[in-house]
């Protein structure tokens, strides 16, 4: 695998462990996409922040669209993401690293579909959202480096921009949430019809309203984040040197039998 692509959340804009980094820009069927290419364990890496190297982007009005095509234009095979969340979970602390295996959708304006016009009815299989190599794998290396990390978790995506409401809250935990955030979906899902393995680490930012005397702020989930940017940029960049051994999914397949592509 020559290319891997990283997607920085809340808190992560930039990519310090790469040689030779430097910026550009790809604009795609669907957008302008800004992003950075670095070089680490011979291999090329494409990192994107979500939210802009500024944090100025809001997660309701990024264009997921944009930076999936952006990486399947660049002959990225793999992408893993990052995520600032909030715990629903007593076990899942402030901190705490956690893998996604399962989401439910609460967005409400989002694109989310390439195969979005007339004449490209394409389904796609999301029993398993993230790939199950890349996870492994990501498992593998946090265990290696002593990075605790809880190996699933059930995330909500909410639309955003505004936290949510306690009863919000209380009413994931019944449909068994542990995490809340607002920028998952519809990236992995495009992921997926783009073809491409994607994995994503959740970092606790916070807990969520209701499970926390205090209310869910911005500054705490930066906080948050700064505490833990050392052992994240350690995992990730550990995850590149190891991304071949991920050849044993179905991601990059999800269209066999189809005609209709990515577009």
């Amino acid at each position: 695998m020559k290319r891997f692509g990283i997607i920085g959340g809340s808190g992560l804009y930039d990519i310090p462990g790469l040689d030779g980094l430097k910026d550009d820009n790809l604009v795609t069927p669907h957008g302008k996409v800004l992003y950075a290419m670095g070089r680490h364990a011979d291999r090329e890496v494409i990192f994107i922040p979500r939210h802009g190297r500024h944090h100025d982007t809001p997660p309701h009005l990024i264009n997921y669209k944009a930076n999936i095509m952006a990486f399947k234009l660049l002959g990225v095979e793999a992408v893993l993401a990052t995520a600032a969340s909030g715990s629903l979970n007593l076990e899942m602390e402030v901190g705490d690293f956690v893998l996604l295996d399962q989401f439910i959708d609460f967005t409400k304006n989002r694109e989310e579909s390439f195969f979005n016009r007339e004449g490209s009815a394409v389904h796609i299989d999301l029993s398993h959202p993230y790939c199950p190599s890349l996870r492994g794998l990501m498992l593998t290396t946090a265990k290696e480096l002593g990075v605790t990390i809880h190996p699933k978790a059930t995330y909500i995506c909410t639309e955003g921009p505004r936290f949510e409401t306690v009863a919000e809250i209380n009413g994931f935990k019944v449909l068994g949430g542990d995490l809340v955030g607002m920028t998952n979906y519809p990236e992995v899902a495009l992921a997926r019809e783009a073809e491409i393995c994607y994995a994503t680490v959740a970092v606790v930012t916070n807990m969520a309203a209701g499970i926390s005397m205090d209310s869910p702020s911005s500054s705490e989930v930066s906080s948050a984040m700064a505490a833990s940017i050392e052992h994240l940029l350690g995992l990730l960049l550990k995850t590149v040197e190891k991304v071949e051994g991920i050849n044993d999914c179905d991601c990059r397949k999800a269209l066999s039998g189809s005609k209709m592509r990515a577009v």
